[in-house]
């Protein structure tokens, strides 16, 4: 199953007009107390580790629920925190329910050629003395896997070290196959679908720099960003700076020019930065490393669609044919709309699912152009769940800000970020979630201005409990001791294989959202978040984790 590459205005098929006549307000939640302070063993356990020093002056939030939804235990349950990537929950969840677990999305690449050379060149309209003159268009719609990445999370995977260009290389393998010996005309990036701020809202610049802050987009090569490698000087035999280290991109296709000025220090720890001193192509990557090891990390890719058209450029000429053409972009500027009311009787659709007309649009799109168009490559993604594993497992970002897209763009009027976050309001809203319970502005958890409360976050998981897709979902979370974000946590019976749960840290907020397999044989939910807690230990993670294992041995 595909997505149409169509807009699909899903909830404006009820009118404007009719919003305005029949406005319908969310009704009040009514939420049922939960137990609270050390009256009961499990919150004297809690309160006792709450009032260590080292944590009590940070501002905590435990909701803990039965699976009915029975609240068995709640610290300021209901006050606002920032979830950092246990916003992930929300933004699966909802691409589970209203897209589908098994739907996939395409890349294609198409080679077209004007109207006038098809008429003058009916028989051989592309090709005439291995020349190719016409645009070839790489057509991204959301397909986050067009990298090395194996759809199977169980599958082993070393970011950087396989092939990450591999669809890339393929589909110049193709062109030349042709007979092709000279491309005119323009190679193009397209990502057209998808429009507005390739970051979330807020988004700091010391994030946006680094892969997990990669820009978002529809055509996406190796989850947009590069492996780093700064190998130290041999050498080094004081402290004084005056030695480079190696500096290595990978893949390295010519992109950037990059300038490096990293030394090599004994005696201090990394500290690396990058930027763009003399515009998007340049890259200057400056700071120290220690003696030793490698130093290796992810860079992010600033303009993926043209990063996908040079790469296709320098693959072509690897295999011979020689490049005349032009690199470009295609990227669609947003359309204005009004806000889109906060209402929750917007109508769903009832699947998430194109209909057959509409996926046999997308798969025919070239056809239309007749004998002037020709795909010589398409790459089909893995299914939404197992986008889900790797999103929720490894705590993509990338991953996540995708999908977010990919449900503006089915629902909303647009692919952005704001629309997305609307789709996700409105789904939470209709399941029971309280409005000012929450509120996203990506789909990542890398902006501080999202905020939710613990029960909120305690009522997804019972709601997804109820769901058809609940048994793939959960089997995406990290689990205690075993992998994911998790696997260096709970690695100790009782609780190792028995946490299934999210993660989250942004700055002084953490977060832990799952399900515990409790000593007593049965499950529970719980979610615990903290703000502002000490940015120079982690006691506030140790606490977490023994208010874990209090939950689990006292439920």
């Amino acid at each position: 199953m595909f997505e149409s590459n169509r807009f699909i205005l899903a909830f404006t098929l009820l009118s404007a007009t009719t919003f305005a006549q029949q406005p319908v307000a969310p009704k009040p939640v009514e939420h049922a107390p939960f137990p609270t302070g050390d009256a009961t063993p499990l919150g004297s356990k809690i309160s006792a580790l709450l009032a260590d020093p080292s944590v009590s002056r940070a501002h905590w939030g435990i909701a803990v629920t039965a699976l009915d939804g029975t609240p068995i235990y709640g610290f300021d349950e209901g006050k606002l925190f920032r979830p950092a990537s246990n916003a992930k929950l929300f933004t699966t969840a909802a691409a589970m329910a209203l897209l589908g677990p098994e739907v996939r999305v395409s890349t294609s690449v198409e080679m077209l050629t004007s109207p006038a050379e098809v008429l003058a060149h009916p028989t051989q309209p592309f090709i005439r003395s291995g020349v190719f003159d016409g645009v070839i268009s790489i057509n991204g719609d959301g397909d986050a896997f067009l990298s090395d990445r194996p759809a199977n999370y169980a599958h082993s995977y070393t970011p950087g070290k396989n092939d990450p260009l591999q669809f890339i290389e393929q589909t110049a393998n193709a062109i030349a196959a042709l007979g092709v010996t000279t491309v005119k005309g323009t190679i193009s990036g397209n990502a057209g679908n998808w429009m507005g701020d390739p970051w979330g809202e807020t988004w700091s610049r010391e994030d946006v720099a680094w892969g997990y802050g990669a820009p978002v987009s529809a055509l996406t090569i190796n989850d947009n960003q590069l492996r780093l490698t700064l190998t130290p000087s041999q050498n080094i035999h004081n402290a004084t700076p005056d030695y480079h280290a190696t500096v290595q991109i990978y893949p390295d296709t010519g992109f950037y020019t990059v300038k490096a000025e990293v030394f090599t220090v004994a005696g201090q720890p990394a500290n690396i930065d990058v930027d763009h001193p003399d515009g998007p192509r340049s890259l200057r990557i400056y700071g120290q490393i220690p003696p030793g090891a490698p130093y290796e990390t992810e860079i992010a890719i600033d303009d993926p669609p043209l990063f996908a058209a040079e790469a296709l450029k320098s693959a072509l000429e690897r295999h011979g044919v020689k490049v005349e053409a032009k690199v470009e972009t295609v990227v669609w500027p947003v359309r204005p709309h009004d806000p889109m009311p906060d209402l929750v009787n917007m109508a769903m659709h009832p699947t998430g699912q194109p209909s057959e007309e509409e996926e046999e649009q997308t798969r025919q799109m070239c056809a239309r152009v007749g004998e002037g168009c020709k795909i010589v490559a398409e790459h089909v993604s893995p299914t939404m769940a197992e986008d889900v594993v790797w999103t929720l497992k490894e705590s993509q970002n990338l991953h996540a800000e995708m999908l977010l897209r990919r449900l503006g763009h089915r629902y909303g009027n647009d692919a952005t970020a704001e629309d997305g976050s609307w789709v996700i309001r409105q789904w939470l809203m209709q399941s029971g979630v309280d409005r000012d319970d929450f509120r996203f502005y990506d789909g990542s958890g890398l902006s501080p201005k999202d905020l939710v409360t613990p029960r909120a976050t305690a009522h997804l998981l019972i709601f997804a409990t109820k769901q058809p897709w609940f048994t793939q979902w959960k089997a995406a979370l990290p689990v205690g001791g075993i992998d994911g974000t998790l696997s260096s946590r709970f690695k100790d019976a009782p609780l190792k294989g028995h946490v299934f749960a999210k993660t989250g840290t942004l700055g002084e907020s953490r977060a832990l959202s799952g399900y515990i397999d409790c000593a007593s044989g049965k499950q529970v939910t719980f979610s615990i978040m903290v703000d502002n807690h000490s940015p120079v230990t982690s006691a506030d993670r140790v606490a977490m984790d023994k208010i874990v294992a209090a939950i689990a041995a006292e439920n």
